[in-house]
């Protein structure tokens, strides 16, 4: 399957970590990507800068400067597809061209999210001009479609296009939407399209539809389960495989999605200043993240293993 796409597999929007003086730490964040990347973290490539990155707290310098540090840190800029999209052209046109810069693979595009209703001329004008923009043939442009976050979407006939305009260019989507019907009718409509689901609960259907894969919070702590579906999704286990993967994404989700991931993370890794998040998130209190923590764990006899090499 991964021959077709230029990206596949699992892919984790990196969890940010923060240090006492509250800015992005470097350090935590390269050894996380490296984990994920591992056969223990079960990741094909990374999306830094996603919602589960807290992306829209972080600057244009932060986010430039964690992606050089990854880059310095050997990780393979193609497998990176960082997440560029914002309300302003101009920045994500700064963002997506540093990208470019640095060699990777794509890039993941928030659609411009302040102004609700956009017309679809607008979106697909906002879009063409960051194309145009960058002007880099290199570029491979995955839309991410959030309308539950963002409420501005990606409707079929914007896709077709965007599709049709920039063929090479705009090869992909994450859809956050929570709607299978909205994933299926994407995979019907424009196959070889790279569809990735953002939640795991939609992977064996997704990849029996022909979806690239998966693109989710949750893989920042269980891509090896996804891994191991992704690698034998028409396997006779395969169903089985799906329903522990729902299960525990079901427990997960019952909880808050980012704090209890920066949670499971800093209990597993014994590092505290994990758990912390930018403003306006907040860390779970120490109660809530103990009984959320214990609940995963034990209701799924969940475990991660961080001493493997990287």
């Amino acid at each position: 399957m991964s021959e077709q796409f230029n990206f596949a597999g699992v892919i984790a929007p990196v969890l940010t970590p923060f240090g006492e003086d509250g800015t992005p730490d470097p350090e935590r964040f390269v050894d996380h990507a490296e984990w994920l990347l591992s056969d223990e973290g079960g990741c094909s490539a990374l999306a830094p800068f996603g919602t589960t990155s807290e992306a829209n707290s972080l600057s244009i310098d932060e986010r430039t400067e964690l992606l050089e540090d990854l880059v310095d840190a050997g990780v393979e800029p193609l497998n990176l597809m960082p997440g560029t999209g914002t309300c302003s052209l101009q920045d994500t046109a700064i963002l997506t061209q540093h990208a470019m810069d640095l060699g990777c693979g794509g890039v993941l595009m928030l659609p411009p999210f302040y102004y609700k209703q956009p017309s679809e001329e607008g979106l697909f004008r906002y879009f063409s001009e960051v194309i145009d923009e960058v002007g880099d043939d290199r570029l491979k442009v995955y839309l991410y479609h959030i309308p539950p976050v963002s409420q501005v979407g990606f409707p079929l006939t914007l896709i077709d296009r965007l599709r049709r305009e920039f063929p090479e260019t705009v090869v992909g989507l994450k859809d956050s939407s929570g709607d299978w019907s909205n994933m299926k009718a994407i995979l019907e409509a424009f196959p070889g399209f790279e569809l990735f689901p953002g939640s795991e609960l939609y992977m064996l259907d997704a990849l029996r539809a022909g979806a690239a894969g998966v693109i989710s919070a949750t893989a920042n702590v269980s891509g090896r389960m996804m891994r191991s579906l992704y690698d034998d999704w028409k396997g006779a286990e395969a169903g089985q495989r799906q329903e522990a993967i729902s299960a525990l994404r079901q427990t997960m989700q019952a909880f808050p999605m980012i704090p209890t991931l920066k949670a499971l993370v800093a209990h597993f890794r014994r590092d505290p200043a994990w758990a912390e998040l930018r403003a306006p998130l907040m860390a779970l209190p120490t109660e809530e993240a103990n009984e959320a923590v214990r609940t995963i764990i034990t209701r799924h006899d969940f475990s991660m293993d961080l001493s493997v090499e990287v």
